[in-house]
């Protein structure tokens, strides 16, 4: 692919998709980008208002009803405070020798990276949930004396992040939850999960999507978050669980350019990604802190 056919918009776009295709922490079912808005750069702002409660007074028949309450709201705002680039080189020999493979192999590389980035920047997040939704080290999947871990334990927690979540009273459907690998294989000896795992819908699966059980719609991570303990005897992991409203995500591609070096026989692109989120509705996220 020869630099003067190089399109930048069209490979912008390539990129989106590609990262949307991969994306497992910040797809469409785990955040929204409700209040995306126009991004043109780092450190620009989207403004979210948001409408308080509304009263509801009983009413008695022919009887009069108070004049209208006056509507009350809160700000708050999204921040774009990352931003993230890419810049590489096809040499002309290989270019000559295998033609658009290289670049295009080189691009689905960047656009996985830059996932990555992406999907451990919303993991981190998990610092944002209520308080009431935090269930603490103390809940180990292991059980004592258990080096394997316990699987009715982790049903067990799954049932308490359950609870959770009606206790704040977030509307059913379209829970999920994020684990990482050594808990999901914990979750693989408990049948109510394996049983549950075929997901038996024609709709399409999220990405790392992996079974179903106690309402939440799981999937599987490396970039889960963890800690060390105080004695560094293990990781205590920070398993994400919720829904969609409870965190808002904004991202752009602002730049894909080709240009060729002055110091090699090269074509080179370079591109740049800006985004930020923010927790928009603690009481729709919990963590589970376990280790495994």
């Amino acid at each position: 692919m020869a630099i003067d056919n190089f399109i930048p918009e069209i490979w912008a776009n390539e990129l989106q998709m590609a990262l949307e295709k991969a994306l497992v922490f910040a797809q469409p079912g785990i955040i929204n980008r409700d209040y995306e808005g126009q991004i043109t750069q780092a450190g620009d702002t989207v403004r979210i208002n948001q409408i308080g409660d509304i009263t509801v007074k009983a009413y008695t028949k022919n009887g009069s009803i108070d004049a209208p309450e006056t509507l009350t709201g809160a700000q708050q705002v999204l921040e774009i405070t990352e931003a993230d680039y890419f810049n590489f080189e096809v040499d002309d020999i290989d270019k000559a020798q295998q033609r658009p493979k290289v670049m295009q192999s080189a691009m689905a590389r960047a656009a996985y990276k830059m996932r990555d980035e992406v999907d451990q920047f919303i993991a981190g997040m998990y610092t944002g949930a209520a308080a009431d939704n935090l269930l603490g080290t103390t809940a180990a999947p292991k059980a004592p004396n258990n080096t394997d871990g316990d699987a009715n334990n982790v049903y067990r927690l799954v049932t308490l992040c359950r609870q959770a979540l009606i206790k704040q009273n977030v509307q059913s459907g379209g829970w999920w939850m994020i684990v990482n690998p050594e808990l999901y294989t914990v979750m693989l000896n408990d049948p109510r999960f394996s049983k549950a795992d075929v997901s038996g819908t024609t709709m399409g699966l999220r990405n790392g999507q992996v079974g179903n059980i106690a309402g939440f719609t799981v999937m599987e991570s490396n970039n889960v978050e963890y800690i060390e303990d105080g004695d560094g005897s293990h990781d205590v992991y920070k398993v994400m669980f919720g829904t969609s409203q409870a965190i808002t995500f904004a991202s752009q591609i602002l730049k894909v350019e080709p240009f060729r070096p002055e110091d090699s026989f090269s074509d080179a692109v370079k591109g740049l990604q800006v985004y930020g989120g923010r927790v928009v509705r603690p009481e729709c996220l919990g963590v589970l802190s376990c280790y495994t």
